[in-house]
């Protein structure tokens, strides 16, 4: 299984589409074997989703996304868990763990990259 979080520094990004980058996690066995950090290309509509399904990525994990990516995932059957927050390590560990739950939140506001406010 492969687990991207949208990442900020080491933490994770507030908003999926703006993030630096991601941090893709390889997991086997509830036991994370190698993580790889990706530089975001960009933000252009629907380019993320391809890229993050070209890696294999079954599971994406931001603080925020906008409601075309969710549903751009969606549909290529790849899970978001958005309202997510806290150092990247931590949330993978929750996320193995059981104890990461979406908030199903999306983001509405797009016109400043670092001001999204849905949550």
């Amino acid at each position: 299984m492969k687990i991207a979080v949208a990442r900020e520094g080491e933490f994770v990004s507030g908003h999926f589409g703006h993030s630096e980058g991601f941090v893709v996690y390889n997991v086997d066995e509830k036991q994370v074997v190698k993580k790889d950090f990706i530089e975001n290309p960009g933000h252009r509509p629907g380019f993320l989703p391809d890229l993050l399904e070209d890696l294999g990525v079954d599971v994406v994990i931001a603080g925020g996304m906008g409601a075309t990516a969710q549903q751009l995932f969606a549909k290529k059957n790849i899970d978001v868990i958005v309202g997510a927050e806290g150092n990247c390590d931590d949330v993978i560990q929750k996320y193995l763990n059981n104890d990461l739950k979406s908030t199903g939140s999306i983001c509405r506001e797009h016109k400043h990259q670092h001001e999204c406010h849905c949550h």
